[in-house]
């Protein structure tokens, strides 16, 4: 082959060909390693930084979600205890209403109680005043018809009444 023969017979050929690869390689070299080397390593820095900056914002976000729902849980426990406490208020006003509303009924129970106990006690006298009314009639009737003779009504009558005493 007529190329690669005349790589070998001319050696200032094959120098110039290496001093250009030299100079392409280096100029590669200037170009990447010395212009865009730095702008990539900016650029990863850059995104390191974002990154870095969004998970420290996310940590502050999770803090003051912690915070709200640590808030929120207070406010929560304190709206249970008035709410509680509204309850046993509500329970003791019913109570003390319910203690009131039994008083006056009793009350007014023990007033007609009383009432029906006196009016009771009026019917027993008025009934033992008519037993013993009857009862010294019955006696009179019954002496006069089986003795024959006449007794006065008030000897009846207390002739009864020391009998049922006692």
């Amino acid at each position: 082959m007529p190329q690669i023969a005349q790589l070998t017979a001319d050696n200032w050929y094959l120098a110039s060909q290496l001093f250009w690869l030299l100079v392409i390689f280096a100029s590669v070299y200037v170009v990447i390693g010395r212009g865009m080397l730095p702008k990539i390593e900016a650029t990863v820095d850059a995104r390191d930084r974002k990154v870095a900056g969004d998970l420290a914002a996310a940590k502050s976000a999770h803090a003051a979600a912690d915070a709200l729902e640590e808030s929120y849980r207070q406010k929560n426990d304190a709206a249970r205890a008035d709410a509680q406490r509204v309850v046993t208020e509500a329970k003791d006003a019913a109570a003390r209403d319910a203690e009131k509303r039994l008083a006056v009924i009793d009350a007014e129970l023990a007033q007609k109680l009383a009432s029906a106990e006196q009016e009771i006690s009026a019917a027993r006298t008025s009934a033992m005043a008519e037993v013993e009314s009857v009862a010294a009639e019955a006696a009179t009737d019954l002496v006069a018809k089986l003795s024959g003779v006449t007794v006065e009504q008030a000897d009846a009558q207390q002739a009864v009444k020391a009998v049922i005493r006692g």
